[in-house]
This record gives structure tokens, sequence and C-alpha cells, in this order.
């Protein structure tokens, strides 16, 4: 399977409800599912190379699910931006897997898909299907250095218009420099999942725009230094809580996941394994072969 099919599930909220797009690969009816959570302002088509690498090893027998959170890609835009909130993303994830009824359930999560990703495993009493069987936490743990924080509110919800996708990806590529070494190739597609057309007619012809919503940055920059650390305390205790085989990944260089907090994570709750990427910020983009090889192994008993 080259290319992923598109669906959407229907997700309440205070306004009426929105649609939540996904990616599904592999096969439909496969028991197995690995769900991939993606980065705060990114898509799930981050997850192809993953994807195809899972599919090609399970020799099909896996359904790799991919959402674009709400906001973001394809799904819907909210009505109000004070929904673009972890918990709220967390109850667009159950209804997926309602829909979904999976028989073994796997998560891979790259930074607020992580975050994402430890409220499913660490809140009692979830109506999943059936509990996270594994779980791959892709730098990120409760503890997310301040100033890495402020790093992301400085860009997030400036969209931008640009005349190209090659534009876009030079803009792109410049915020970016901690998902570390990627060919021209790899990074272009990478980028073209990452806008969309400008429909405004006066622009440019083949102008594009970021794929996502710009006030998903409304609640980031609501947020005090106050407000994360007692935020902290709590998805500590959701990591706690977390029963599910643990796989964290760290770039060595993340200014948002510190060793400290690397460390303490594979000491307490899942007591994850931590494995470590050099040359590497935040994130690891889950596309160079050693990452890829990582993960496949872990999910897939290699």
């Amino acid at each position: 399977m080259t290319q992923p099919e598109l669906q959407f599930v229907q997700c309440p909220d205070a306004n009426g409800g929105h649609r939540m797009a996904y990616w599904s690969w592999g096969d439909a009816a496969a028991p197995h599912v690995v769900l991939c959570a993606h980065g705060l302002s990114r898509q799930g088509r981050d997850f192809d190379v993953l994807a195809r690498a899972l599919c090609a090893r399970a020799d099909g027998q896996i359904r790799v699910v991919c959402p674009d959170v709400v906001g973001r890609g394809k799904s819907d835009w909210l009505k109000d931006p004070m929904g673009y909130q972890i918990p709220a993303y967390a109850g667009d994830m159950l209804v997926l897997l309602a829909q979904l009824q999976p028989a073994t359930l796997d998560w891979v999560g790259t930074s607020m898909g992580g975050l994402i990703g430890m409220v499913m495993c660490g809140q009692p009493g979830l109506p999943l299907p059936v509990p996270v069987r594994r779980l791959v936490l892709n730098d990120v743990g409760p503890s997310i250095n301040w100033q890495a924080i402020v790093r992301i509110g400085s860009y997030l919800g400036k969209a931008g218009c640009f005349d190209s996708l090659e534009q876009a990806a030079a803009a792109m590529l410049a915020i970016s420099a901690g998902f570390g070494p990627h060919t021209q190739e790899q990074w272009l597609e990478l980028s073209r999942h990452m806008v969309k057309p400008v429909e405004d007619t006066a622009s440019v012809n083949g102008a594009v725009t970021l794929h996502y919503d710009p006030a998903i940055a409304v609640p980031v920059r609501a947020m005090t230094q106050e407000m994360a650390a007692q935020g902290e305390v709590a998805v500590w205790r959701l990591y706690d809580n977390i029963r599910a085989q643990t796989l964290l990944l760290r770039g060595a260089d993340s200014d948002l996941l510190s060793v400290e907090t690397a460390t303490l994570m594979t000491q307490r709750g899942a007591k994850a394994h931590l494995v470590e990427f050099a040359g590497i910020g935040h994130a690891p983009t889950l596309i160079a072969g050693d990452q890829v090889e990582c993960v496949t192994r872990f999910l897939l008993d290699l």
C-alpha cells in the first residue's frame, strides 16, 4: 500500500460537532491497530514512512491510523479556539477508537501526540475498546522545558503565504533545525502535506499557506509558566498510571525533553526504555532508517 485512504469521524463539541480526518494504511480489517498522533503544528501524513514500513514488515496484517488532529490537515477548524487543548483531543481519539474497534492497540505519539497518548494510557476509566499495549513517546514527557514552549509560541499561528511549495519548505526548514538532517527530497515530501492552496483568487497562482488553523496558537499563548508547572504535576500523575510497555525516543539535542526528565521516565511510572538519537533535537521525524527500525522492532516484536 503506497498511499493511505482518507477517512473521517464525526466528533462532538459544544458548537455542533466537527469532523476529524484520519489516514488509514494497511488492512482495514486487521485486528492490530497502530494509532500515530502528530505534533502541535503537524498533521497525520508525517507518519508516511513509518506507516509504510510497519505495513511491509507486518506483511499487511496491520492497520496504521494517522489522524489529523482537529484544526489541522483535512480536519475541521473549531469555532472556539480554546477547544484546541489536550483533553478535547483525547475525547476525539476516543470517538475514533470506538469506530475502529481494535483487538490490539498500540500508540505512537510525537510531542503533542505523546501527551494525548499519556492521557489515553494513564487516565483510569476511559472507554477504550482495549488498553494500549505498547506506547511510543517521541521526544515528550510530563516535564516540558518552558523555553521550548516560548520558542514554539514565537512562530505558531503565523500561517503566512508562500508563492510555492519550495518557498514554504524553505521557511519551515528555518524553524525546524531540531528535526535533524534530511535530504532535499525528504524535506520536500514532509513539507508537501504541510501546505494547502490559498483560496483567495487575488493571490498568485500556485500560492500556498500552512495547513492549520492559526487559532491553535491561542491556548498556547494564553499559557503562563505557573499554569505549565501545574499541568506538569497532572501529567506526571498520568505517566505514573501507565501500564503499557513504553519506548521513549529523545533527540539528544532536544530543548523540550531534558535528559533529567527522560532519565526519570525510565525510573518511575511506565519505566520507559530510552533511545536517544545523536544530532537530533525536537523532534525525531521517524523518517531516518535507524528511527524507523527502532519503532518498528518495538511494535512488531522483531
